[in-house]
């Protein structure tokens, strides 16, 4: 057999590849087969790796590999990227998943802005303890023990504070709203 893909590589015989394939194709049917591929994806496999055969006869060396060891490589290969296309599938683009998430609409964006800037303007009536404990606790993920710790406090005093804290908030908020929170 390899001097038919000798022969494919040097002139793209064409008889000689029909030999090729009556020889090769049964056997890398049911090899497939045997490895568990459903029927039509085995003769569609065995059909992708006989054309390569045709594309890539220049490339078999028979000093490296014999023609059925050299076939059956491709088949394998073959099969590990039919597999790992199985496993991840195409993207669909009309997946809404994947959809651009729309721009927000102008009054939702001042709405966004004036609630940011009240709670800026209520931050701003905390005194220097109360935020510096809640920008540790909220910005920086910082557990109530680990602020106690950094800032040399009693457990207790840190959890006072946080609630002092969003007492004020709490108060500033609702009177920026005109309600009670």
């Amino acid at each position: 057999m390899g001097q038919c893909i000798a022969a494919i590589a040097a002139s793209q015989d064409r008889a000689a590849f029909e030999e090729l394939f009556r020889y090769f194709a049964p056997r890398v049917e049911a090899y497939l087969r045997r490895l568990g591929s459903p029927q039509p994806a085995a003769e569609e496999l065995m059909q992708e790796a006989m054309v390569t055969v045709w594309r890539k006869a220049g490339q078999f060396d028979p000093a490296k590999a014999s023609a059925s060891t050299w076939l059956f490589t491709i088949v394998r290969n073959l099969r590990i990227d039919a597999y790992r296309r199985e496993k991840r599938p195409e993207l669909d683009p009309d997946d809404p998943a994947l959809a651009r998430e729309p721009d927000p609409q102008a009054d939702a964006l001042l709405s966004g802005q004036q609630s940011a800037d009240r709670l800026r303007d209520a931050l701003r009536l905390l005194n220097d303890n109360e935020r510096i404990i809640l920008n540790l606790a909220y910005f920086d993920d910082k557990s109530h023990s680990e602020i106690a710790a950094e800032l040399g406090l009693p457990l207790g005093t840190v959890k006072s504070r946080i609630r002092l804290a969003f007492a004020k908030l709490r108060n500033a908020l609702g009177a920026s709203l005109g309600e009670e929170l």
